[in-house]
């Protein structure tokens, strides 16, 4: 193992520690140096002391103190939007690459199977949320052979594995998930809504995408959508479909037929997320996807 190949994670809460434990049970081409949290008695910290791993609870400031920074070349953030911009500030001038898993959204958007090769040389990249990391990439599958005149995703997760970062982000969730829709997704507009599901058992992530297109092929449709589900569940083992993906036509007094200009048809693709168990509970297929995306980025990023 190189030393450009060492990470450091700020956050030591359910998403960094589920991350560390990714990184240092799946990957061949990372090593964890250090976490950061700011909270001496977390379980995050305790856990990645007993795992060699070095730690401070003095957070961003007390990470670039320690002698393990100068090796790392990627820090990966699973604090809080209002927490990243600080982070990123404090960060700038080391000249680290840094992969936000907040919806701060200072740099790009990133989902790794619909654009990850455009911004790796960017120094700040933002991991859009996990409901953008589950709907984007059906958003791309239907652009790339029909025009997505409107997209609208339903994100509904645990409420269990919503923690207080994910409930005190909800207004970012939905307008940054909105946007990643139109920047990387190619949806003209898009919208998005997250559910915290309080049933228990607690059930596993699910996502609903709705595209509204002209006129499609929906034999290609279907194929590009398969094949994307395909590229995403390499990196997201228990990323799925639920069931066939739908078509339907729109037209005449449809609701949806102002969007679709007048007539179209509407794509209807149903998703469900597992998590692979790794720190936090298979339901919480939500925490999984970002933290499996943001390990892709980074592996990518510390190869270059």
């Amino acid at each position: 193992m190189t030393d450009e190949r060492r990470v450091a994670i700020i956050g030591s809460g359910n998403i960094g520690t589920d991350l560390m434990i990714k990184v240092i049970r799946t990957s061949k081409d990372l090593a964890v140096a250090a976490m950061a949290g700011i909270d001496p008695e977390s379980d995050g910290l305790a856990r990645a002391r007993r795992m060699g791993v070095a730690t401070t609870h003095e957070g961003v400031e007390g990470l670039v103190a320690m002698p393990e920074f100068a090796d790392v070349r990627v820090v990966l953030d699973a604090t809080s939007a209002g927490a990243h911009r600080h982070n990123a500030k404090v960060l700038e001038p080391y000249g680290k690459k840094l992969v936000d898993l907040t919806p701060a959204a200072i740099g790009p958007y990133v989902v790794p199977a619909v654009n990850i090769d455009e911004h790796l040389a960017a120094p700040n990249v933002n991991m859009v949320t996990c409901g953008g990391q589950a709907t984007v990439p059906v958003v791309a599958a239907v652009s790339r052979v029909a025009p997505v005149r409107y997209a609208e995703i339903v994100a509904s997760i645990a409420s269990r594995s919503a923690g207080p970062g994910t409930r005190a982000n909800i207004d970012e969730f939905t307008e940054t998930t909105s946007r990643a829709l139109e920047e990387v997704g190619g949806a003209a507009k898009g919208k998005a809504i997250i559910v915290l599901n309080p049933a228990e058992p607690p059930l596993i992530m699910r996502d609903t995408v709705y595209c509204v297109v002209g006129d499609c092929d929906h034999g290609e449709v279907r194929a590009s959508i398969d094949k994307m589900i395909a590229d995403v569940a390499a990196y997201v083992p228990g990323y799925r479909l639920k069931q066939r993906v739908q078509i339907r036509p729109v037209a005449g007094d449809d609701p949806l037929a102002p969007l679709a200009g007048g007539e179209g048809q509407l794509v209807s693709v149903f998703l469900e997320v597992e998590g692979a168990a790794h720190y936090l509970p298979a339901y919480a297929g939500n925490l999984d996807i970002m933290t499996s995306a943001a390990l892709r980025v980074a592996e990518r990023m510390a190869a270059l």
